[in-house]
């Protein structure tokens, strides 16, 4: 087995063997040129996009600057859209559904180390694959930790830090990340806390 597929096995793995350091230099290449592209450039910053991630839906936006590891290990749905300062480590598979809206400053770890010194100098690291739903909203600063899963419908609150999975239909906040309460059929009729829609095609 080599260390790439040990990687993509969620097995432990050395980062800097088999081609996996050239794979990552290739990618900050492409990174490099996408978060160095005039304003303007929109079709060409989703041409990059699409070389640079794994699969994409047909609508996929992501403001500069983003960052991650590998990029094809990065599988986005329908409407996808990330602000300023996506960093997503792709060590691991991250699955994201249709319809995610991810704030700045969101982190997504499928990266990790051993706890203990020893195993951890070793030189081993490892990466455990990162699931998200469909309909989801990160919050600004989330950061979500290796082998997490986030259900359907989730909102996940501001500075949250997820260390587990949390289920379809939920408002959840804090660290580590809690459930709060379930969303409601009655949610849809306010925009902000306890503001009112005032208009009606939404």
């Amino acid at each position: 087995m080599t260390q790439k597929e040990r990687m993509l096995a969620n097995l432990p793995y050395k980062a800097w063997l088999d081609g996996l350091s050239e794979e990552r230099l290739e990618n900050k290449k492409r990174i490099y040129r996408f978060n160095n592209l005039p304003p303007e450039c929109e079709e060409e910053q989703t041409e990059l996009l699409r070389e640079i991630l794994g699969k994409t839906g047909r609508n996929v936006h992501i403001e500069a600057p983003f960052h991650c590891d590998y990029g094809y290990n990065i599988e986005v749905g329908e409407n996808f859209f990330a602000n300023y300062n996506f960093l997503v480590l792709d060590v691991g598979k991250v699955r994201i559904g249709k319809n995610a809206q991810i704030a700045p400053n969101v982190s997504i770890y499928t990266a990790g180390h051993p706890v203990h010194p020893d195993s951890r100098n070793s030189g081993y690291e490892y990466g455990i694959d990162i699931t998200i739903g469909d309909n989801v909203w990160l919050g600004g600063s989330v950061c979500i930790l290796p082998g997490v899963t986030i259900g359907n419908n989730v909102v996940i609150g501001a500075g949250s830090v997820v260390t587990r999975d949390i289920p379809d239909n939920v408002v959840a906040a804090g660290n580590p990340c809690r459930v709060l309460r379930k969303i409601t059929e009655e949610d849809r009729c306010f925009y902000y806390k306890d503001r009112r829609f005032d208009v009606e095609d939404y």
